[in-house]
């Protein structure tokens, strides 16, 4: 391999790996454009936290460790905090060790997939299906019973604890 084939290579990676995999900005999602919870981008600006909009409306992602949803272990419902879809259920919340919430499966008709090829792979990305914030990706290495995990970005998620009312 010739010395300038490698720099630019490496120049490349380090250039994708410093963005976090986000998209330039207005570049369009990989995802359907029409759900039935649609805002403008002035919007979606106005009701997220920058790095709500980053994660949910660019494809970025958090640094590992950094939500304490991956350490939340009460009963209760994960939802989009883009759309507050009611996503993930705690009982399919399991300690993945990789720095994420991460769940064996979600909700019925609660996310959709589409195909991400962003940093030089193919990775099956998760997005909410109501209103197509990108959520984070799913991987087959999950535990039983349905060997999915499915690696969410915590700031994309609102916590709901389950009612204590008697």
């Amino acid at each position: 391999m010739r010395r300038s084939t490698f720099m630019a290579g490496s120049l490349a990676l380090a250039a994708a790996v410093a963005l976090g995999g986000r998209r330039k900005e207005g570049q369009a999602m990989a995802t359907p454009t029409h759900f039935e919870f649609a805002l403008s981008d002035a919007q979606w600006r106005a009701r997220l936290t920058p790095e709500q909009y980053a994660v949910l409306r660019e494809h970025a992602t958090e640094p590992p460790w950094s939500s304490p949803l991956e350490k939340e272990n009460r009963p209760g419902t994960y939802s989009c905090a883009g759309c507050d879809l009611p996503v993930f259920s705690s009982a399919t919340k399991f300690h993945s060790g990789t720095g994420w919430p991460s769940f064996w499966q979600p909700l019925p008709d609660a996310v959709a997939t589409s195909v991400d090829t962003s940093w030089m792979e193919t990775r099956t990305e998760v997005h909410c299906r109501r209103c197509g914030g990108h959520l984070g990706h799913v991987f087959d290495d999950g535990p039983p019973p349905t060997g999915l995990r499915y690696c969410i970005n915590g700031v994309a998620l609102v916590f709901h604890p389950a009612s204590t009312a008697t």
